[in-house]
């Protein structure tokens, strides 16, 4: 709606307008100040009472409305109808730089009754004034935009390059290089949090977003985004999604295609890979927000005779609360019958006891493992010829298109081709990559092994000092399925994960090699 023009009486009070292009200008430099001091010295000179200043640090181009500063000088004034005020600012670069909104916001001011003056330049309301005054505002205009274009140049070269140019993500930080400038460098343990996160998240252990956002939630180290010590999900995505945690870089929008980069990758690109693929595969159930450390095992142990999901809840009784697990499935015999939580997590516990393998058969167990990794080796000296096979192969596809592109003259054909050579280029990046990281060194099998071993030697010690995240970790490792629980036998034989099963068949198969009545050879008369 437009305004219309307000009758003014008094004497003019002034109002002072200074502005620097950015926060870091504010911080670091003196521009906000001296330009007020100039401000105020105008004033001063001409007899006029300074009765606010409206700073700014953001950029002079585009929407003025973007502007917190402006938008609160025109608020002040709306608050002070039929006021005279004189708007005082220093230069007209400190206006407004875009020729647009340079005349859309001395419209603005015209329609408050407030009279605009620029100590640099003499603002006239004639046709030549209003000339002269429009030749600055597009000059600012075009410095704006040449400047912007330079920054972008240098920012695409340096990204070309293989370097990150913006703000470091979660994780990084920059440092200074001899070779490289500033270069992204790893933050711990920030960036090892990450990195079991993201991993996590690639195989399964994480399931969904909110499962890794519980899991970063749970990290006293790991940067929140709320007073309360919580991290947005659209933080959680953003770290699922950015490229620069396999080591590389890219900027669609400035025409830069994925490239490796300089700095240290948390993960690697098949890894990264993994995670989009399940982000844009089926979603996942949401977390539930009730499994919590007080009943860990909901949603993981099933009523015996319906097969459903029990769930778990307090139940006050006269002087304090009391925990349990029950069915909740309508029409079930056992429906809404408690059972002490004691009595459900005290069995699921001996469950996991009673998979620790005695010392021996942990021998045999790490031998297996060793002569695995072994012959995976072989395997991936084998594999990797083959996938060298592969890349070239795709660098002969993206050669063809290139040679197709230049032949043709169709627009939508070259499109198609296009969009081919960015598939095929993302291909030969993980080919590349996999080439040189399918032959693990030998200092590699500890590492792998390790946890794995740990596991398989005591899962109960695993699951009963983890937290809520490990836990749910240790009940996808172990067992296959989910387990069940009967209200008048107790827990059914739970279905192990396959390297538990394997031990325990070559546990039994050392039982029945032992003869029933001891190692002494049998007596028959």
């Amino acid at each position: 709606m437009k305004k219309k023009s307000v009758e003014l009486a008094g004497t003019p009070q002034a109002i002072i307008y200074c502005r620097v292009s950015s926060p870091r200008q504010k911080t670091e430099g003196h521009g906000l100040e001296s330009q007020e001091h100039r401000c105020r010295q105008f004033a001063d000179q001409n007899d006029l009472e300074v009765v606010a200043v409206f700073p700014d640090d953001i950029s002079g181009g585009g929407d003025f409305m973007k502007r917190p500063g402006i938008v609160a000088l025109l608020s002040y004034l709306d608050a002070q109808p039929g006021k005279r005020y004189v708007i005082i600012f220093d230069d007209l670069k400190r206006f407004a730089r875009d020729t647009e909104f340079h005349w859309r916001l001395r419209r603005e001011f015209r329609t408050r009754g407030a009279e605009v003056v620029c100590l640099n330049l003499k603002l006239e309301d004639t046709p030549e004034g209003k000339f002269v005054e429009t030749m600055f505002a597009a000059t600012g205009e075009l410095e704006r935009s040449q400047n912007q274009r330079q920054v972008i140049q240098k920012m695409t070269a340096r990204l070309e390059r293989g370097y990150a140019v913006f703000a470091p993500p979660t994780g990084y930080k920059y440092a200074a290089d001899r070779e490289h400038g500033k270069i992204l460098v790893r933050v711990e343990p920030v960036a090892s949090i990450l990195v079991d996160a993201l991993e996590s998240f690639a195989s399964g252990h994480l399931q969904t977003k909110g499962e890794v956002k519980h899991f970063l939630d749970a990290r006293p180290a790991f940067s929140k985004d709320t007073r309360t010590g919580k991290i947005y999900y659209s933080r959680v995505e953003r770290l699922l999604s950015n490229i620069v945690y396999a080591g590389y870089i890219e900027m669609p929008a400035w025409g830069v295609s994925p490239r490796k980069g300089h700095h240290e990758p948390l993960i690697s690109l098949e890894t990264f890979e993994l995670i989009q693929k399940r982000l844009n595969g089926n979603p996942k159930a949401p977390v539930r927000k009730d499994i919590n450390e007080d009943f860990p095992l909901r949603g993981f142990v099933l009523c015996d005779d319906c097969g459903r999901v029990m769930t778990a809840c307090w139940s006050k009784g006269r002087s304090k609360h009391y925990p349990y697990y029950l069915c909740d499935t309508e029409g079930c015999e056992n429906s809404r019958k408690s059972i002490p939580r004691d009595k459900i997590e005290g069995g699921f516990a001996e469950i996991l006891q009673s998979l620790q393998p005695t010392r021996e058969l942990f021998g045999m167990a790490k031998s297996m493992f060793i002569d695995a990794w072994e012959m995976r080796t072989a395997e991936a000296n084998r594999d990797k010829g083959q996938v060298e096979n592969q890349r070239r192969s795709v660098e002969k596809q993206i050669q063809t298109l290139l040679e197709r592109i230049i032949e043709t003259g169709s627009a939508s054909v070259i499109k198609a081709y296009e969009d081919k050579i960015e598939k095929l280029e993302r291909e030969k990046l993980l080919l590349e990559e996999k080439v040189g990281r399918i032959v693990p060194p030998p200092r590699r099998l500890d590492e792998f092994i390790e946890p794995a071993l740990a596991l398989l030697a005591n899962p109960w010690n695993i699951y009963d000092n983890g937290n809520l995240t490990f836990k749910r970790a240790v009940l996808r490792l172990v067992f296959a399925e989910p387990v069940r629980y009967s209200r008048k036998s107790g827990y059914r034989t739970a279905n192990t994960a396959f390297p538990f099963k394997v031990l325990a068949s070559i546990a039994s198969a050392q039982k029945e090699m032992v003869r029933p009545r001891g190692v002494e050879p049998l007596f028959t008369e």
